[in-house]
């Protein structure tokens, strides 16, 4: 048998085609010649080096590989990774990962690029080489990429260019010169902003207002004492939008009627039972927590008396309005000094009340009964609560910011009486020796100095001023006090030296107050007729306030103090006109205007035709308050006086209106016992014909109510000026003081539908302006502010009908219990046997009702859709004559 040959068998290992660190002394053997690799090998081998290579940013080794004669052949500069990443994405994805080697890492790419690779390529998710370099190389790179053809408007799979990739909501930290260079780009091809940066710039500037109305929400609940809780984070963030998108939103809702009444069906009701009612009130008014802007309780009530008045019989209406109406009065009542309740408690009964009026469906029902009265009762007695709450926060610094403020300390404290002791005055060293040893003389009210040689203290009462010896004598009793005093009490001053300046009250304290309040009651949403009149009461009774407190103490009763108090209140003014209230609102301030200028002017009074004409431009004030005035007037040093002639005349118009005031008690007890003469006749005889008594005093009545109405509605007329608004009339003053727990009364709009106006949202710039110092008596900063501010004569406003109508499944949780809730988002099958069975009225009500056939709610079992406000399907059941209405059945509390 022949013997066979085999060939040798080659037992070395084979070479590693994919190893972790390649090096050029490893690859050079093996693609060499004889190395006995087969071509499909090398080239395997080959593209691992270049993965490597990228992903390493070696150098050295993409440039071996880029031109060794043996390996170029095998080169595929298109290889990509199970990701359809390049050779030049995967370099740039290595930026960062080792700093030390980013230049070669950056030279790689630039390598690569010249032999030819493509730029553009992109991977699965669509980014290209500049996507990935917008986040991770540095900016010469991108430059490089831009110049050798990467376009900056390539797109991902997402629509996103690498200028997106960068600044998509807000600029990358870090990335600033990258988007700069990449926008610069764009632009010279002719780009003008895409999607993204107009998302990113509208971004930043609802970031800017988010932090303006932070900033101004901080402020406020600082000054006024709020609770965080309050503000609400899902309340103030729909505060965000922009004011004009919210007009336009509600640009045409007063011409939809189907807004204000709804369908008579259960989609816009509330089932409950009457022994449910105490537990509604207490979960819905005692126990709701107030927040900004939260209308849940005015929707509850308003559903609910639907319900009562569209399915049920009066009883049922009248108990809840006057369980509503008491709960909430219950609820501010023993809360006065939380301002936050007030407020919301104001705005949703006004809310209430807008909703209730609006309704045509409900609207007689609930006339007939004083339904309306009741709500309106008890929004004055918030509003009352809340005028309160400022007199309480103000009184005490009315004294300190109005009275005794001195805008100009240099010009009023060296200003002295003829009733002052000069060695009873204050020892501080007002008037110190000059360096010549003279001192110098205080100004006098024009700021003219006296002589230097004439001295400075006063002359004693009932002394001669020229006498040398008296002058003398009390010198030198002021020099002995003043050297005990230095040599044993060591000034306080010489102790802290350093000690911070005492800031004493000013009008910018009451200035800011106001501010502040003024904002809470514009985010909250108040009316604006009802902060009109809100700042008109108050501005009315600090007006009485400092007349009264001027005419009772003697100190405030001469000409310096009344241009210092006229000057302080020339803040008060300034931030009327500031916050865009009508001048109107002012106004109340003339009868201390008019006694300010009395001051000011009555010891210049030295003929008898001027005091006449001055006493005419004195509307506001009657001869008694001027008598006092004069009476108690305290002079400056060399001031002149009034001559006897004049003050003759002043105390007989003194008198005359003395038996002008007793005239007029006569004629007013007269037709006081004329109206309890009517009253009796009238409980007497219904029948009585009294038109022909009471015509008079009805006419005028009805003449000033009408008047005070127009100018309420003139707020909200857009066609007419409203800086001509007027406050009602305070009544008149007989005697010397003026009445300032006199309350001006409440009038709310005639049109129903203007209840839901709401003030335009504070811009920001004045909101700053505002809260960044305080408010300045400077005339020029007046008259700029006046210029620049004062442009609509009353508060800007809007409705928000629609919005304010938005109820939500939360509502539920506060009528039906939490647990409840549940239950009205699940369609629920209504049972077989539920149409025959019989449902009894609740014991103690009348199932009569006081609708007529026409348009009564009746009851179904053809239609049959479930709500979002009601446990049943919403149904509807026709009802002859005679028959007795079915009644839903209450669910479970």
């Amino acid at each position: 048998m022949a013997s066979s040959s085999l060939p040798p068998i080659d037992l070395s290992p084979e070479p590693d085609l994919h190893p972790i660190y390649p090096s050029i002394s490893f690859l050079a053997p093996l693609l060499s010649s004889h190395s006995g690799l087969a071509p499909a090998q090398k080239a395997e081998l080959v593209s691992h080096c270049l993965y490597r290579a990228a992903i390493f940013g070696d150098l050295s080794l993409l440039s071996f590989l880029l031109t060794d004669p043996h390996s170029q052949p095998f080169v595929d500069l298109s290889v990509t990774d199970e990701d359809g990443l390049g050779l030049i994405s995967i370099t740039i994805l290595g930026f960062g990962s080792e700093s030390d080697r980013d230049v070669e890492r950056e030279e790689s790419v630039r390598l690569l690029i010249s032999e030819g690779a493509d730029v553009n390529t992109p991977d699965n998710a669509g980014w290209t080489a500049l996507h990935h370099a917008a986040l991770m190389s540095p900016p010469t790179l991108i430059s490089h990429l831009l110049t050798h053809g990467c376009s900056p408007f390539s797109v991902t799979r997402r629509k996103l260019t690498p200028l997106d990739i960068v600044t998509a909501h807000t600029t990358m930290p870090g990335r600033e010169d990258v988007a700069l260079l990449l926008s610069e780009a764009m632009r010279g091809e002719g780009w003008t902003g895409g999607r993204m940066e107009e998302r990113r710039k509208a971004l930043d500037k609802r970031m800017i207002r988010r932090g303006k109305q932070r900033s101004l929400r901080d402020h406020v609940s600082k000054r006024l004492g709020i609770n965080t809780k309050w503000w609400g984070d899902d309340s103030w963030d729909t505060m965000l939008s922009d004011p004009e998108d919210d007009d336009e939103e509600e640009e045409n809702d007063d011409d939809d009627d189907g807004l204000y009444t709804p369908p008579p069906d259960y989609t816009s009701m509330l089932v409950f039972s009457p022994p449910a009612l105490p537990d509604i009130f207490q979960s819905l008014i005692t126990n709701f927590q107030p927040s900004l802007r939260n209308s849940e309780p005015a929707n509850a009530l308003y559903m609910l008396a639907r319900f009562a008045c569209l399915t049920c019989d009066n009883n049922w209406l009248e108990d809840l309005i006057i369980g509503a109406t008491d709960a909430i009065e219950e609820t501010f009542f023993n809360r006065p000094d939380d301002l936050t309740c007030l407020v919301f408690w104001l705005y949703n009964t006004t809310a209430w009340l807008h909703l209730m009026r609006c309704d045509n469906s409900i609207n007689e029902t609930c006339e007939l009964l004083g339904s309306f009265v009741l709500i309106e009762e008890v929004i004055n007695s918030v509003f009352v609560f809340i005028i309160r709450y400022i007199e309480r926060r103000i009184d005490q610094l009315i004294d300190t910011a109005l009275l005794d403020h001195s805008p100009l300390p240099a010009e009023f404290d060296g200003v002295q009486f003829e009733s002052d002791w000069s060695f009873l005055r204050s020892f501080a060293s007002k008037k110190k020796a000059t360096a010549g040893g003279a001192t110098p003389s205080p100004g006098g009210r024009n700021g003219h100095p006296t002589s230097p040689k004439q001295s400075s203290r006063p002359p004693s009462p009932g002394l001669p001023p020229s006498s040398p010896a008296n002058s003398r004598s009390f010198q030198s009793i002021r020099q002995s006090f003043q050297r005990n005093r230095a040599g044993s009490v060591t000034p306080l001053s010489a102790l802290f030296q350093d000690a911070p300046p005492v800031v004493t009250p000013n009008p910018g304290d009451i200035t800011g107050f106001f501010d502040a309040l003024q904002t809470m009651l514009t985010l909250s949403g108040i009316n604006p007729a009802l902060i009109t009149q809100m700042w008109s009461q108050v501005i009315y009774w600090i007006s009485c306030e400092i007349f009264n407190r001027i005419l009772t103490r003697k100190k405030y009763i001469c000409r310096s103090r009344a241009v210092q108090i006229g000057m302080n209140l020339g803040a008060l003014e300034e931030w009327v006109e500031a916050v865009n209230l009508p001048r109107g609102v002012i106004s109340h301030l003339s009868p201390v205007r008019d006694l300010l200028n009395w001051l000011q002017c009555l010891s210049s009074i030295s003929e008898f035709a001027n005091l006449v004409a001055t006493i005419q431009t004195m509307k506001h004030l009657n001869p008694l308050q001027m008598r006092r005035a004069v009476r108690d007037y305290k002079y400056e040093v060399n001031e002149s006086r009034m001559t006897e002639e004049c003050s003759q005349y002043l105390a007989q118009l003194q008198k005359d209106w003395e038996r002008h005031r007793v005239k007029l008690g006569v004629e007013a007890l007269r037709r006081e016992m004329g109206e309890r003469e009517r009253e009796r006749e009238e409980l007497a005889s219904l029948h009585g014909d009294t038109g022909s008594h009471e015509a008079p005093s009805i006419s005028s009545s009805s003449t000033e109510t009408s008047l005070a109405q127009r100018n309420i509605d003139l707020l909200f007329d857009r066609d007419q000026d409203a800086s001509s608004w007027e406050p009602a009339k305070s009544p008149e003053v007989l005697g010397e003081f003026l009445d300032s727990r006199y309350m001006l009364p409440l009038l709310l709009p005639s049109d129903p539908r203007m209840l839901s106006a709401a003030p335009k949202r504070p811009s920001m710039g004045d909101d700053e302006k505002r809260h960044s110092g305080q408010l300045s008596v400077n005339g020029d900063v007046r008259s700029a502010s006046r210029a620049s501010r004062r442009s609509h004569g009353t508060i800007p406003w809007r409705t928000k009908t629609k919005r304010l109508r938005d109820v939500g499944l939360e509502t539920l949780q506060w009528v039906d219990g939490i647990g409840s809730a549940s239950r009205w988002t699940r369609p629920v099958e209504p049972d077989e046997n539920e149409e025959d069975e019989d449902i009894d009225h609740p014991p103690g009500y009348s199932s009569e009702d006081p609708h007529t056939d026409d348009g009564d709610l009746t009851i179904t079992t053809e239609i049959r859709r479930v709500t979002p406000l009601t446990q049943k399907p919403s149904l509807r059941s026709k009802r002859g004559t005679g028959q007795t209405p079915v009644e839903p059945t209450a669910p479970k509390s």
